[in-house]
């Protein structure tokens, strides 16, 4: 067997893992998602998903990803193929594989967006309309949306954008820039990566908080830091009794830890035998949970509430992610001291998170072609760089395409692919056995509730998960039928039907 690579220490395994949960929701999507539903409120049924669904769900699947390292395998159908001897069990892992490639596919473009703004920031290149008492959010945000629209080329709706040049531009610098990082390896790669970028968001973070706590209303005194924190920490408490609520607590936790895309089983299958990944599960969390709840919650929120005040910024939050983080922050930005600086540092901050989590991303599929076919690092990376490029102008030229893919891969797959992790480790594996690759190596066990919680608690919560959003979701989005709509599926069939035959040619040969 090829000797595979290694994690070089523990500190990059740990900001390797925290760049995969890292990403563009914990600051665009978390606040979003707290500000509709109920505020302060909304962080019981988040915290109680994360103690019941997220990290027992991480535990789980760092213990499969070592246990397949071990055995020459980085990703799901090897992993499961080993741990139930089942024909179908490499099938179900295609997910592993399938799904971060659809992700990594849309997610590079969006990324891409990042590094551009940073750049527009710096160089003051927004529009600067007069910002009045008496002029509402929607209408003084109009101008960005329109900057935004012109320039991923949907201003003029229809079937196919027409972006701008420089995001197209830009897209190409991100997706090479990624890719001659994956090119680099694990440890020389991936690693040196967080080790800069991990430690710089955090710098970043904390120097857009500070900012945001000084800021002072240009419009309406009464509009304060105090009550745009309130905005998103006062507790609605009728909340808790809305399924949607907590429906939209437990999603926000399977984003904002990365969980069911494959990437940390991939990320794990490289960690040393006797690596006490009870631990570093819980160090990657922490450090997760800190960038969202006090960097993510207080940046864009609070700012909005600052400038539009809660009325505006209540408008502002139901306009979604892409509303808040390129539309809202620039509007802000030109109208404070600083501001080209500081729009510079939030969207390199949000580049940061971007990037790594695109890595991550792209690793599974990178890791298949190296473990399950033999292929050279660079060239499995030239392939997926090279399939990547070439899908994603279905995002970057037909509308819809991007919803579409992030439903299916984002949104609805990753459900599934988490479901089938915890019955085949669980329940087909062993639980028993399951717990004890868990606790290897730990200095100290995890608590025994936990045993109980990933054997029966965590499969139902996922299983009503799964249910609700199909019944919720899935007739709005079968619905729509538009020609992008339509081609994207097409070829997101055909995308997983090519993952099924290397799949199955890989075991063709096996069995030769």
């Amino acid at each position: 067997m090829k000797e595979r690579e290694q994690w070089g220490s523990r500190i990059g395994l740990i900001l390797a893992m925290a760049g995969n949960a890292i990403g563009l929701g914990n600051f665009l999507r978390f606040p979003v998602q707290a500000a509709q539903n109920g505020g302060g409120a909304f962080m019981i049924p988040y915290f109680i998903s994360l103690l019941i669904l997220g990290i027992p769900l991480m535990w789980v699947e760092w213990g499969i990803g070592r246990y397949g390292g071990k055995l020459g395998h980085g990703t799901a159908p090897g992993m499961f193929d080993a741990m139930w001897k089942n024909r179908a069990a490499k099938y179900i892992g295609i997910l592993g594989v399938f799904l971060p490639l659809v992700v990594t596919i849309y997610y590079t473009y969006v990324c891409s967006w990042t590094l551009a703004f940073s750049v527009f920031s710096i160089l003051g290149s927004y529009p600067k309309p007069q910002l009045a008492g008496s002029i509402t959010a929607s209408e003084y945000l109009k101008p960005y949306q329109n900057y935004l629209y012109d320039f991923i080329g949907a201003s003029t709706g229809g079937t196919f954008l027409s972006p701008e040049p420089i995001a197209y531009i830009f897209f190409v610098i991100t997706l090479v820039l990624a890719f001659w990082i994956l090119g680099k390896g694990v440890s020389a790669g991936i690693e040196v990566l967080n080790k800069i970028a991990i430690p710089a968001l955090f710098i970043m973070g904390l120097i857009l908080f500070l900012k945001v706590l000084t800021l002072t209303s240009p419009t309406n005194p009464d509009y304060t830091v105090t009550k745009g924190l309130s905005f998103l920490w006062e507790p609605d408490f009728s909340g808790l009794l809305s399924g949607k609520v907590w429906l939209a607590a437990a999603g926000q936790i399977f984003f904002t830890l990365s969980l069911g895309l494959g990437a940390i089983l991939t990320y794990a299958s490289y960690v040393k035998p006797d690596e006490d990944i009870a631990l570093d599960g819980l160090s990657t969390a922490s450090l997760n949970e800190f960038a969202e709840v006090v960097f993510g919650s207080t940046i864009a929120i609070t700012s909005a509430v600052v400038f539009f005040g809660p009325t505006g910024a209540g408008e502002i939050a139901k306009g979604g992610a892409f509303t808040l983080g390129f539309i809202s922050m620039p509007a802000i930005f030109t109208h404070i001291s600083g501001g080209q600086f500081f729009g510079f540092l939030w969207f390199l901050l949000l580049f940061f998170a971007g990037i790594t989590s695109v890595v991550a991303l792209a690793q599974p599929v990178i890791a298949f072609f190296e473990d399950e076919f033999g292929l050279e690092r660079k060239k499995s990376v030239a392939i997926i760089g090279t399939v990547c490029f070439l899908s994603a102008h279905l995002p970057i030229f037909l509308n819809g395409s991007l919803d579409e893919m992030d439903f299916w891969a984002g949104t609805f797959g990753l459900v599934i692919l988490a479901l089938f992790e915890m019955i085949i480790f669980f329940w087909i594996f062993g639980a028993e056995k399951a717990w004890e690759e868990i606790n290897r190596g730990a200095k100290i066990r995890v608590p025994r509730i936990f045993f109980y919680i990933m054997k029966y608690v965590t499969p139902a919560f996922i299983t009503i998960i799964l249910v609700a959003w199909a019944y919720e979701q899935l007739p709005e989005i079968i619905s729509k039928g538009d020609g992008g709509v339509w081609a994207t599926r097409v070829f997101l069939f055909l995308l997983l039907a090519l993952n099924i035959a290397l799949v199955e040619l890989v075991w063709k040969r096996r069995r030769q």
